[in-house]
């Protein structure tokens, strides 16, 4: 029995694809991906692009290959990237014969853009030999012209039924190695329509709120519409889409996983919006040390609140708790008890120090632990 049930998600089962080296679905971990936005020709830009999604932990990109020229720079980009790179195909099947050619190790296209069932058949030949997986990509903005006459507008059915067409043109070319996504920038569109084709196939589904929008607002719609659909159990792979770097994309999904507790990477800090009662600049104080403790990978805790009205409450569950205090001097907590004070002078320097020992005894722990188990 849980001992906190009202935590418990149950996830959908699916089976399981690789994207790479990376599973996908299944009871492998929700994966995080984002997309460039460099011009994917100018490889030396899209590396240095992926090199700092990978420094904060992205598991899968995507790089978009709309002509020759990009899909002539893949193979370098592939061989320098760390994490599998997916090749975004719209229209022209050449284009992904190209991406599987060059090592993309999975192919986003619908399949019904790729045009007739030969061209189908070619794309499908590539992706075997090449041992790609494939992402159908249905979008809410770019539906067919007969589902669009058929439903008046955009709905969850639509969207689900073009989902299913995608999916018969694959298997009917006896290809399973996919995973779908049914966006829509009306998050209440996309969670429908997800929750109806998770109850449809049994395939991986890659979470989306498309075109979601700048940072603040998109975060918002995203972490309500995928936060929902993982709640309730549904997702293997998500990306958030923001108006944003891609690096930013990558922090906010793994923040939504934090949030419910499905993957934990790196410090999650638990703080307060401040108050005429805090005790230092609790605000100033948390962003600097989100930015200096980005390169903490080990899942740990944080609370950093400005007075002792919840503080000590807070610092009882976490890792390290820094609470506010009179005339310059806060407390300390260590797994979760009174250890000691600090002073305003040096206090950030104080808590990044604490951070990082507490990292490495985990690391220590783990890896002690792994040695005996074998």
């Amino acid at each position: 029995m849980s001992v906190r049930p009202w935590r418990d998600i149950h996830r959908r089962p699916s089976r399981q694809i690789m994207v790479g080296n990376v599973p996908v679905g299944g009871d492998a971990p929700v994966t995080v991906q984002t997309m460039t936005n460099t011009p994917t020709s100018d490889p030396v830009a899209t590396i240095n692009q992926i090199r700092r999604c990978e420094e904060v932990g992205v598991d899968i990109i995507r790089v978009s290959c709309p002509d020759v020229e990009s899909t002539a720079a893949l193979n370098q980009i592939v061989r320098a990237a760390r994490v599998p790179i997916v090749a975004d195909i719209h229209f022209h099947y050449k284009r992904a014969l190209e991406a599987a050619d060059a090592g993309a190790a999975c192919l986003r296209i619908n399949p019904g853009n790729i045009g007739s069932s030969e061209r189908v058949a070619e794309v499908v030949r590539a992706a075997k030999a090449n041992g790609c997986s494939i992402r159908i990509g249905v979008n809410a903005g770019s539906l067919e012209k007969d589902l669009l006459e058929k439903y008046g507008e955009p709905c969850p059915e639509a969207l689900v039924e073009s989902a299913l067409d995608h999916i018969k043109l694959l298997q009917d070319h006896d290809f399973h190695e996919f995973k779908v996504a049914v966006k829509a920038s009306d998050l209440f569109l996309a969670v429908a329509a997800y929750q109806q084709l998770a109850e449809a196939v049994d395939c991986p589904l890659h979470l989306g709120i498309t075109e979601a929008g700048g940072f603040v607002g998109g975060t918002v719609k995203s972490s309500i519409g995928i936060g929902s659909l993982l709640w309730f159990g549904i997702g293997d792979t998500i990306r958030v889409s923001l108006s944003a770097e891609p690096e930013e994309e990558v922090r906010v999904g793994f923040e939504i996983l934090k949030a419910l507790g499905i993957r934990n990477r790196g410090v999650r800090v638990v703080s307060c919006p401040s108050c005429a009662r805090q005790g230092f600049d609790v605000i100033r104080t948390v962003q600097t040390l989100e930015e200096r403790l980005q390169h903490i990978r080990t899942p740990m805790s944080l609370s950093v609140l400005g007075c002792v009205v919840n503080g000590p409450g807070e610092a009882r569950e976490t890792d390290i708790g820094l609470t506010g205090g009179g005339n310059g001097r806060h407390m300390v907590y260590l797994s979760g008890l009174t250890d000691h004070t600090v002073e305003d002078a040096g206090m950030v320097d104080h808590i990044v120090k604490l951070v990082e020992a507490k990292a490495a005894e985990i690391e220590a722990g783990e890896s002690a632990s792994r040695i005996a188990a074998e």
